[in-house]
Formats: C-alpha cells, structure tokens, sequence
C-alpha cells in the first residue's frame, strides 16, 4: 500500500471519527479524504505541494 492509499483511508478515517452521519458529515469525509489523498500523493513524489506553496514573484 503506498502513501497516496494510506493518506486516503487515514483521511477518511478522521472524518468518521469527527462527524457520524448526514449530509454533513458525508461531505466532510470527502472533503478530508481528497485532502488526505493529496497529502498522501506529495510524500510518494506523484505532485509537488511545495510548488503550490512558494511565493509567486511578488515584482
């Protein structure tokens, strides 16, 4: 299982721990799902969060 799947389900598995049920916490799991994913998807390489994050050539 490489870090992308284990952010994913850590993600998942934090949102079911905070909110259990409805809407709201349907989307909740989503939300910090993607965001687990993501986190997940930076540590094995697969995007570079650190390019988002960087200042832009404030000139």
């Amino acid at each position: 299982m490489n870090n992308a799947v284990v952010g994913l389900f850590v993600g998942l598995l934090l949102a079911l721990a905070a909110v259990a049920g409805g809407l709201a916490g349907f989307l909740l799991a989503v939300v910090l799902g993607a965001a687990g994913l993501v986190l997940g998807l930076n540590r094995d390489g697969a995007i570079d969060l650190g390019a988002l994050l960087r200042s832009r050539g404030r000139g």
